[in-house]
């Protein structure tokens, strides 16, 4: 099945017609004579294992139909297998989410007839993944951003605001603003000691996030550090002024932040239990550590 595609399709994301979308997808596999089998997800994280069966069947080449999420899932399923090397396997993503920051930082569109053309090229870069550990010991893999405070809390925010799509991004973070208390961060990168009033720490891989906001600086997925930038005591109005340094990641350059490479950094809130997010996906609360696995999975890009 070496030239095989095992296809994982969330019929859940983005806000658009899954079925009509799917149709279209069949006929452009066919069209471009890929061969593929499928299935849907019926559940939360049925990614991790439908990707488990995959690989026991003998699939190699997996393609993700969904957004972040559904890419994060695949991700974990793949990291947490223990049939073959995670570097022996290949991700392509058809983009139907909210968000899709992942394929901004390759240039990947998200026209159905252009991604699929860029999966029969099957241009491949090995990349690092990231893992977090909480302080209950939950192991989570990530393949593009993961963050500790405010970013935790607006992707809990986020859920109720989904319906509006990318601008949902934008909406829950400024309502963030208005209502998350910063606390003292005790950040620990290297032989290093931070401790400060703190918004957020982002451990980044790739260059986008939050619907396309880059926060991240001079990123190299494939480098074996983590980007890691402490947003310090910024307040609504450093980011209203800045909206457009937001998106176009000058905003690392604020006088409120501060960027680090590392390959490991453990983060330790004192006085609260901030919500940490991994490719937008909330997965625990307080602290963590997060180290990089270099050159982890092979992914398709343009």
């Amino acid at each position: 099945m070496s030239n095989s595609w095992f296809i994982i399709a969330n019929s859940t994301s983005g806000n658009r017609n899954f079925s009509k979308q799917w149709k279209e997808i069949e006929q452009l596999l066919k069209n471009k004579n890929i061969n593929y089998s499928f299935a849907f997800t019926q559940f939360s994280k049925h990614e991790v294992e439908l990707v488990d069966t995959a690989i026991q069947q003998g699939f190699r080449n997996i393609i993700s139909v969904g957004g972040d999420g559904t890419l994060h899932h695949v991700v974990n399923g793949i990291m947490l297998q223990r049939y073959v090397k995670t570097s022996d396997i290949t991700i392509a993503v058809i983009p139907i989410g909210t968000g899709n920051d992942w394929i901004k930082t390759y240039n990947i569109p998200e026209k159905l007839e252009n991604v699929i053309e860029i999966i029969t090229k099957k241009k491949i870069i090995t990349q690092d993944i990231g893992v977090l550990e909480t302080e209950n010991k939950t192991i989570t893999y990530f393949n593009n951003v993961a963050g500790l405070g405010y970013d935790g809390y607006i992707v809990n925010k986020l859920e109720s605001l989904k319906r509006f799509g990318a601008i949902a991004y934008l909406l829950s973070g400024l309502a963030g603003l208005l209502l998350y208390k910063k606390s003292i961060f005790k950040i620990i990168i290297d032989d290093k000691i931070i401790e400060t009033n703190c918004l957020m720490t982002l451990f980044g891989i790739c260059n986008f996030s939050g619907g396309g906001m880059q926060f991240t600086k001079d990123v190299n997925p494939s480098d074996g550090l983590l980007d890691i930038t402490i947003a310090k005591n910024l307040n609504i109005f450093d980011l209203i002024f800045n909206i457009r340094k937001l998106y176009s990641g000058s905003i690392v350059h604020h006088k409120k932040i501060e960027t680090y490479k590392t390959k490991t950094i453990t983060v330790l809130p004192i006085d609260t239990k901030p919500f940490i997010q991994a490719d937008g996906e909330l997965i625990g609360s307080g602290k963590v550590t997060v180290k990089i696995i270099e050159k982890a999975i092979n992914f398709v890009v343009n």
